[in-house]
Formats: C-alpha cells, structure tokens, sequence
C-alpha cells in the first residue's frame, strides 16, 4: 500500500459500563452497554471499511465491547490488545498509531474517553462541517464512533492531519 493512499482511521469508544465494586480496569459492560455494541458493530459493518487491524484496550469494557461488535463485521481484522490504549491522553494514542505499519490502511481504536474525544479532536484540527457539529453536541458518549481520514505514513500522524469525515452516536 502506497502512503499516499487515503487511510482511515475510526475511533470508538466501548458501550456503556457498569459500576460494580471492582478496579476501574475490570469494569464490565452496563446492560445499556451489552445493547449498544453489537449496534455499534452493525454501525461499523454498514460504513463499508474492511478493518486491516483492530486496537484495542486491554480493560473488560473496551474488550467486551469489542466482542460484541465484531460479530456484525463482515470479516474480522486482525486483533491487537494494547495496554497503553487504557487512560492514555491523544498524544499517548497518536504514539501507538504511530507505530502502525504502513501495510495497514485502515483501523479501527477501541478506547476510552477523555482520550477518545481529545484524538478526534487534536488529529482533525480545526475540522468543520455536519459530522464536527454532532461531535460537539454529544461529546463523544459511550459506542459513540468517529471515522476520520489520513494520507501519509502512519509514523507522520499528528496533530491537525486528520480529516474528521464522520461522527456517530446510538442515542444521539
């Protein structure tokens, strides 16, 4: 794959969790959160990218939510648990997408917010339009899905080099 292709790169973020007396890392889906991911996967199936590789993060929620989503994928990209992905700031994440190799044109990030939004937001820059408007009135909840556009290397990812093409949210 030329760098020069445009690549995708799509955020979401894990359904709703619920709150039982356990580590904030072991939190498990709410059962809003077990309706909202296989509709989020349904959401990612019906925008017509072929993931190359899934990132997610290695907390029961985000994994959980994974599980629940792919099965509505018509194939399953290649799968990687990343643990930086947990509580990491948009510069921690851009680290990670930076390490991506650039036989990968499209990819799909399992996380967390504030990290989530702050990435959408740092990577798309001064981004506007319709899908930037529904993103500022949500403010990313939870199985919210953000699909932005690259063209580049992924080491040259930063802030501002991102096209932010779409916004999503299941009860937006």
């Amino acid at each position: 794959m030329s760098v020069d292709t445009p690549r995708r790169i799509v955020l979401l973020r894990h359904a709703k969790a619920d709150w039982p007396q356990v580590a904030d890392h072991d939190r498990p889906l709410a059962e809003r959160g077990r309706q909202d991911a296989p509709v989020a996967g349904r959401k990612l199936a019906d925008s017509g990218i072929d993931f190359d590789l899934a990132i997610c993060s290695t907390a029961t929620r985000t994994r959980e939510t994974w599980k629940a989503a792919v099965h509505e994928l018509p194939r399953r990209p290649k799968t990687v648990y990343e643990e930086r992905v947990y509580e990491a700031s948009p510069g921690e994440l851009i680290a990670v997408l930076n390490e991506v190799q650039d036989d990968y044109s499209d990819i799909l990030l399992i996380g967390h917010n504030p990290g989530m939004r702050g990435l959408a937001d740092v990577l798309a820059g001064s981004s506007e339009g319709d899908a930037q408007a529904r993103m500022s009135r949500s403010g990313f909840p939870t199985a919210a899905i953000a699909t932005l556009s690259y063209t580049g290397s992924w080491k040259g990812l930063e802030a501002g080099t991102a096209t932010l093409l779409d916004f999503w949210a299941p009860h937006a």
